[in-house]
């Protein structure tokens, strides 16, 4: 069984041991639950095991008679049996006395999507006095919706599943149709579908249906980005049977959402309904309030029903609710702690069609005016509001196709917005989208030559360069200067930057004396027009340094360097971001220069100040780390320069991914950070047991 080797092992031991128990099967329709609990009991019969499968059928007389049924077949005594007719016991009570006393069986309880309805009352069956018990000599396996540790109580074992992975998921689709493409194909398709075995099953037998319209793996998952409903959201089923419901992917969700509703949570279906017109992506918990329930769907909603309506979602697994790991860094827990995730599956399905009495133009008009304003609240919030506005990010894009022209100019600036401050915060990617959904939606209502326009592809020149695609971001910044120059002028004040932009991307190719020489004649036509000290005079002045640095002209780079500093720790402030740049930058020309000190002694006061300031997770913050740890190799602390190099790496890899150059970078260094605390090692060896040995 693809990707439940682990779950199956476990359910293998427990069938097969002596203690029994009670074992729940938990997670969102369309998971596998009843397919994983067949193959245990399918094992635990081939061991010798007494096994039983009971379904469901929200009726606690029904299950009385079936575990009745079951413990006669297990050597009920006629006589036990008698006092629970007679009212001298409780029936309950001499089934489970039985079972307690009897090992060797395995009973399947399938499908208790109520477990209220287990009795006795409407105690939960967490409370043990009813038909479900923790104290049987054998295995007792739940497959059920319900995850809460509440409903099933303190001694139950709860096993959630998860969807599969993808290369699990991939498997699967390849058993079912090998001739639909390569492995890697099925293992896209599989990630599309979200790695849920009811979809993979559905799909599986699409593809194998020599009549199908689409045949490959490939072709299918395209057509699902048009005929979703047509190839997993087939119409409710005639008769409206649970059993075959629950067997279709549109309808599955649909059964976990009309119990919730049965059981009084009825903005779940609402909430759940806001939640897939989003994108599919974590949602901020900030910006789910009843004020936009109540403008979505016309229901009076209060923060007591919203949270209650969200924990029954999450109780149902229909939502999960990332959190950071204990060890995380204050960063990664800010940007991990108050989400709502959907599986995509269950966005792409509960998005097909709206709950009655809501209305979708009302929905989309609700959740434009919310995130409006969630952002004007999150980008005015400072470094507080990073977290909130990486969130927010992916679910602006549609707001921007939405708008009507006479608004455009109001949400795109919108966009810009939370661009400027996930850039703040270091988030290229996505800066990115963002960057690049303006500038597409600009073209388009504007021109390519308008001033907007050109401001917007230079501003995704310099995401894409932040992503390490250089050759892409020079390509862009040569169209945006050959146009400024084109539109503008030479000399016109906008036309700087592009120069400059273009210089820098040339450097990060390595074509350091072009490079410098574009920087030389933008710094020049800066002091001319703008004058020595302003700004953008000073970052042409630091960009001709880290250029005449490539270049090995390492004392005129640490002289410029040293100016830029002074000026900037003048004019801008000693924590201003560039400030921090320039103290960066004069340390890398020290070290240059072979004094290693002094380098050290500033990547240090660097680096607190950037963790101060920016985060311990900012890009900028991982440079100044890097560098330090450098410059301590250079002074032969060669442990303290690895604990830094794994530091940066780890960090890296989370943030900026795997693959990124500057991951690739830290991966490098902390290579050569290890070799050279190797050597280091070798050397001492010898001198040691030298210095240890007796005298001669």
């Amino acid at each position: 069984m693809h990707g439940r080797d682990s779950e199956l092992a476990d359910l293998h031991r427990l069938a097969a041991g002596r203690n029994g128990g009670l074992v729940v099967l938990c997670g969102t329709g369309g998971l596998g639950k009843t397919t994983l609990a067949a193959q245990a009991a399918q094992q635990a019969e081939k061991k010798g095991r007494a096994v039983f499968w009971v379904r469901w059928q929200d009726d606690a007389t029904r299950l009385a008679h079936d575990l009745t049924r079951i413990a006669q077949e297990l050597g009920l005594a006629e006589s036990r049996l008698h006092d629970a007719q007679s009212g001298r016991a409780a029936l309950v009570d001499v089934v489970w006395e039985h079972l307690a006393a009897v090992p060797g069986w395995v009973i399947v309880l399938d499908n208790v999507d109520t477990p209220r309805n287990l009795g006795p009352g409407s105690e939960l069956p967490g409370s043990y006095r009813g038909w479900v018990r923790p104290e049987g000599a054998g295995l007792l396996l739940v497959t059920t919706r319900d995850s809460a540790r509440d409903t099933w109580g303190p001694r139950a074992r709860l096993v959630p599943l998860e969807p599969l992975s993808v290369d699990a998921s991939g498997a699967v689709l390849r058993d079912a149709a090998p001739a639909a493409g390569t492995t890697e194909e099925a293992a896209a398709l599989g990630g599309r579908l979200g790695g849920l075995p009811l979809a993979l099953d559905t799909a599986g037998r699409y593809l194998a249906n020599p009549t199908s319209r689409y045949r490959t793996f490939t072709a299918y998952q395209h057509a699902l980005d048009t005929e979703f409903g047509d190839l997993l959201g087939a119409e409710h089923p005639q008769g409206a049977d649970p059993e075959i419901a629950r067997r279709v992917v549109r309808h599955t969700f649909d059964l976990s959402l009309t119990q919730l509703h049965t059981d009084g949570y009825t903005l779940a279906r609402p909430t759940l309904f806001l939640l897939a017109l989003l994108a599919p992506a974590p949602v901020p918990r900030a910006f789910l309030t009843p004020a936009l329930l109540t403008d979505a769907t016309g229901q009076s909603a209060t923060a007591a029903e919203l949270d209650a309506a969200l924990a029954a979602l999450h109780q149902y697994s229909l939502i999960s609710t990332p959190t950071a790991p204990p060890n995380g860094t204050s960063e990664l827990q800010a940007l991990t702690v108050g989400q709502v995730v959907l599986h995509p599956l269950v966005h792409d399905v509960i998005g097909l069609t709206a709950p009655p009495g809501t209305d979708r133009t009302t929905c989309h008009t609700a959740l434009d005016t919310h995130l409006t304003r969630t952002v004007h609240d999150t980008t005015s919030a400072g470094r507080a509001g990073w977290p909130t506005a990486r969130l927010l990010a992916p679910h602006l894009p549609a707001l921007l196709h939405r708008t009507s022209p006479t608004d455009f100019t109001t949400t795109r600036n919108v966009l810009d917005s939370v661009a400027d401050t996930v850039r703040d915060a270091g988030a290229a990617a996505e800066e990115h989208l963002l960057r690049q959904c303006v500038l597409d939606a600009e073209t388009h209502h504007l021109g390519p030559d308008h001033p907007d326009s050109l401001i917007s592809r230079s501003n995704l020149a310099h995401t894409v360069r932040a992503l390490g695609r250089h050759q892409e971001a020079a390509d862009l910044h040569q169209q945006t200067l050959a146009d400024r120059e084109r539109i503008l002028g030479p000399d016109h004040p906008n036309t700087f930057p592009s120069r400059s932009n273009l210089a820098r991307a040339l450097l990060a190719l390595g074509r350091h004396q072009e490079s410098a020489e574009l920087h030389q004649r933008t710094l020049a036509d800066r002091e001319r027009v703008l004058g020595p000290d302003h700004p953008d005079t000073l970052t042409s002045r630091s960009n001709l340094a880290l250029a005449l640095q490539a270049l090995g002209r390492h004392q005129e780079a640490a002289d410029l360097h040293q100016q830029i500093l002074t000026v900037s720790e003048r004019v801008l402030g000693p924590d201003h971001p560039d400030t921090l740049t320039s103290r960066n930058n004069l340390a890398s020309a020290l070290q240059a220069l072979g004094r290693h000190q002094e380098a050290a002694d500033l990547h240090q006061r660097t680096l607190t100040d950037c963790e101060r300031v920016l985060g311990p997770d900012h890009p900028h913050t991982f440079t100044s780390r890097n560098n330090l740890a450098s410059a301590l190799g250079s002074l032969g602390r060669y442990q303290e320069s690895v604990v830094l190099h794994q530091r940066t790496l780890t960090g890296r890899e989370r943030v900026l991914g795997p693959d990124h150059p500057d991951t690739l970078t830290s991966r490098n260094n902390l290579a050569s950070a290890l070799n050279a605390a190797a050597r280091s090692q070798r050397w001492r060896r010898p001198w040691r047991r030298t210095r240890s040995s007796p005298a001669r």
